[in-house]
Parts: structure tokens; sequence; C-alpha cells
């Protein structure tokens, strides 16, 4: 069997590791240790209710009024430092409660149809190059046949018109500037909102970053103001799009009154490989062109024209462990080509993470009851399950939660459809929930840290987003980092007049058996 053979098969049987083999408690007390945060006000809260029942639940309405006057007529100093402990503690509670933040409207960029490749249009325009060998040209086909991408996916004019490097300043400041301005004039109009009304801006590109930044570009080009807070981050792979939010969060917090934008991209160009490696071959296959823009506010007037509220943010980093920090590494091959090399056990790498930051996740937004019942469980095995046989109850899989009573919807990263595969077997996901993700996987490849947006994006143009939904976006990159993000809907969203969708949504889900 030849080694590009042994390295495809090898690539394809491996799996994400069995969540309900290999949870482990101190996730689940994380997650708890997020929630009991500000839960001292859930237990207090009712105690005092319950004190002060038992002191006036034998009292007549007459009673109670005549022993509240008489206790203000004689101890009017007691009533007037109780009104004050009350009046202060709300205070302090209402002050440092966090601001909610809300997004307002977001975009994602559609390149022109001029840009559009079919699978079989992409290989011939890899032989065209001359940069690939028959060996390689033939391992590319096979990962695009079973990678779930469809034949209206986008790469940029620079590899598609050009037998040259395309891995040039030039070239990727061009598609930067095509797919950034595109995804930001389109959020700007869809929320008649002015680039100089802008504070905060927070831009994630992992792999392009040029000197000027990105940002620095953005603020040339549509002139914002001078003390605006601007971000660049780069390095943070296909989950820096939530990465992002959360900076901007943070930063929104402590500047009242106030719009940030987060601008999430990829340049496909840029990180095009032009070597013989089979393990960075794998790139050049699943990436294509998109962006996303995001606008986000703290400001309270901004309530009723939000559409979603953030809730939760919940961040994993596994960079500690060698093995996942080299599992996606950017370097050069034998021939000093630069790429990006795609470890065999990424597939495993990323379960490890991805189980992690679910099960710390999980007691933020389960039900009491599924809460509960998994927390018991757990423990009983924590405690027991060392100690028991295995036909005994204790050593049976533990109760892993129904995640689907969660969220209403789920955006899962677009990697791949081997990923996609996993994930629905591993959190028992039906084919309308994971719908989205491979949907846009079909339609738009893997676009890096925006595809959550065309995620989104896709669910909005078939108008399945209602008031009080909860939107779960799922994301995970190099590091290796796994990041979860929760939206609230605050209101029915109609069929949007602008959406990447909107000229093939009906013509969606498709069949991809």
């Amino acid at each position: 069997m030849s080694l590009e053979k042994k390295y495809f098969i090898i690539t394809n049987e491996r799996r994400l590791p069995d969540f309900l083999q290999s949870v482990k408690l101190k996730y689940v007390k994380l997650g708890y240790h997020y929630l009991i945060n500000h839960g001292i006000y859930l237990f207090t809260i009712p105690v005092l209710l319950v004190v002060f029942s038992a002191e006036v639940g034998n009292l007549s309405k007459e009673n109670l009024w005549k022993k509240l006057w008489e206790d203000a007529r004689y101890d009017l100093a007691t009533v007037m430092a109780s009104f004050g402990v009350l009046v202060f503690t709300l205070s302090v509670y209402f002050m440092s409660k966090p601001r909610p933040i809300y997004l307002i409207d977001f975009a994602c960029y559609q390149p022109d149809d001029e840009l559009k490749v079919s699978r079989e249009q992409f290989i011939e325009i890899a032989r065209k190059s001359g940069k690939f060998d028959e060996g390689s040209l033939e391992f590319q086909k096979r990962i695009l046949m079973c990678s779930g991408i469809g034949d209206e996916t986008y790469i940029p004019k620079s590899v598609i018109g050009s037998s040259e490097n395309t891995a040039t300043m030039k070239e990727g400041r061009a598609e930067a500037s095509t797919v950034i301005f595109g995804a930001l004039d389109e959020l700007f109009e869809k929320t008649s909102v002015r680039p100089k009304d802008i504070g905060i801006l927070v831009v994630n590109c992992s792999i392009f970053n040029p000197t000027p930044s990105l940002s620095a570009m953005i603020i040339n080009h549509y002139k914002m103001r001078g003390n605006v807070l601007s971000y660049n981050l780069g390095g943070m792979g296909c989950s820096g799009g939530i990465i992002s939010v959360d900076l901007a969060r943070d930063i929104l917090q402590s500047n009242p009154n106030n719009y940030a934008v987060v601008v999430s991209t990829e340049m496909v160009g840029f990180n095009w490989y032009q070597g013989k490696e089979r393990s960075m071959l794998i790139s050049n296959c699943f990436f294509r062109m998109g962006c996303s823009a995001v606008l986000l506010s703290n400001r309270r007037r901004d309530y009723n024209r939000a559409k979603y509220r953030l809730e939760h943010i919940v961040r994993t980093h596994k960079g500690a462990d060698d093995r996942s920090f080299r599992c996606v590494y950017q370097e050069e091959d034998d021939q000093k080509f630069k790429g990006l090399k795609i470890s065999k056990d990424l597939i495993e790498i990323g379960g490890d993470a991805l189980k992690t930051n679910i099960t710390t996740l999980g007691p933020l937004v389960l039900p009491f009851s599924e809460q509960l019942f998994f927390f018991v469980t757990l423990v009983w095995r924590h405690l027991f399950g060392g100690k028991s046989n295995g036909n005994s109850p204790s050593s049976k899989k533990p109760y892993i939660p129904d995640y689907k009573l969660a969220f209403e919807h789920f955006c899962v990263h677009a990697a791949s459809k081997t990923i996609l595969d996993e994930l629905q077997r591993n959190l028992e996901l039906s084919d309308k929930n994971i719908e989205a993700s491979r949907m846009t996987l079909h339609r738009f490849g893997n676009t890096s840290s925006s595809s959550i947006w065309y995620e989104l994006a896709y669910l909005e143009a078939k108008e399945r987003v209602k008031s009080g939904d909860r939107i779960w976006q799922l994301a995970f990159g190099s590091g290796f980092k796994c990041n979860s993000v929760v939206w609230r809907a605050m209101r029915r969203t109609t069929k949007p007049s602008s959406n990447p969708w909107l000229d093939c949504v009906n013509r969606y889900p498709v069949s991809l058996t």
C-alpha cells in the first residue's frame, strides 16, 4: 500500500473520543463555578422570603399594617437603617451586574459568481498551475470528493488565474480588501450605523497579518475616529471569531454606550500551498473565501432593534499539551514551501477539547433536571465506579445530558464532513440540528472563523429563528482551542433583504449522499 493511501485511510479512521466514557468531573465543577459566581442572589433571596413569611405569616392584614406603623413610630432608626441597607444592596447589585451585550445585525460577504469553482474545476486549476504532480492531484481529488464541499464555493482570482506564487503581500492585501470591505459595507448599510460611530474594532485573521494591520486598513478606508479602540488578532485559527466576540464583550463592559464591530476572515490565496506534502495539501481542499462583520452594542436603547442578546461564552485551550499544540501547525516543507500542516490526530485532539468545552458549558445552559441527573450520576461514578464490577449499576455509562433541550439552533463550525458526522454522533444531534453546518460546508466550504455566521445566516434565510430561541455557536481551531458562544433571539427573524443565501436558499437542504 502506498504512503498516500495509507495516510488517507488512517485519517478517515480517526474518530472523536466517546464522550460517554470520558467525562471528567473537574470540567463539570468548572461549569458550576461559572454558574455560582452570581448565584448568591438565588440562595439569599429565598432565605429572606422564608424569614419574612415566618414573621408575618400569622398576622392579618390589619394587624400587619398596625405592627408596621407601631415599629416605625417607636423604632424609626431601625426602619431607616433597614431601608438604607435595602437601597445599598440593590444599588450594588445593579451596578455590579454586567451590561447586556446586544447583537444589532451581522453581514457575510458573498463573492462574485466569476470566482465560483466546482470540484472538477478546482482540480483542473491545480493541474494547470503546474505546481502539483499526479499523485498530489489524485490525493486532493479524493479529499474533495468526500469532503462535503459542493460545486459553488469560491477561491480568489490570484489562485484561479495565475501559475505564479499567490502567497504575496500584494495578493493578500487585495483579497483582504475585497472580502472585508464587502462585508463591512453591507453591515453599515443594514444597520444605518456610520463608521465614525464605532468605538471598538476587533479583527481576526489567523495567517495573514500585514503591517500596518488589517484593523488599521479598515480605519484608513472608512476614516474612523482617532480614539477608536482597535485590536488585530492573529494565529487564532477557526475559533478566532468567538475569541474576538469575547474580547469585544470585555471592552464594551468597561466602555458604556458604545458600538463594537467584529470582523472575522481568512486569506485563502495567501495560505495556498504549492508543495507535495500530503498533510499540507488538505488545507487547499477545504478553505474557501469568506468574511463576516458583526455589530455589537451595550446601549440600552438598542434593546428594541437588536436581533440577539449575548448569553454565555466558554473558551477551552489545550495548548499546554504538545500534541494539541502541534496538531495544526504552520511551517515549511522540505522544499521550503510554506503551508499549514494538519496532523492525523486532529479529530481525536479536537474531540478532547470539545468534550471539555461542552462539559463546562452544560451547567450554564441545561435545564435543572438535566443538570441534577447528570451531576448525581457523574459523582456516583467518581466515588464508587472504581470499586464496582462490570455488572453493577455504577459501572454503566454516565448519563449524558440532552443538549437539544438547551438550544433550539446549532451552528457548529463547518470544518469537514467527517468532523460534522462525529459531532452529530457524539452529541446525538438530529439531521435538522446539524443542517445549517452541513449546508454551509456544501455551499461556501470552510470559511474559517466566519463559518458560524454563514450558518446563522442560513437559519435566518430559512426564517427559523423565533423570539426567545437560543443559538449555540461552536468553533475550534489551532492551539488547540474549542470555544462556545450562546445567543438568545430578541425577536422573530424574517427573511432579510441582504443575505448570502438568498439566491439559493430554496434549493437547500440538498442531499449529500
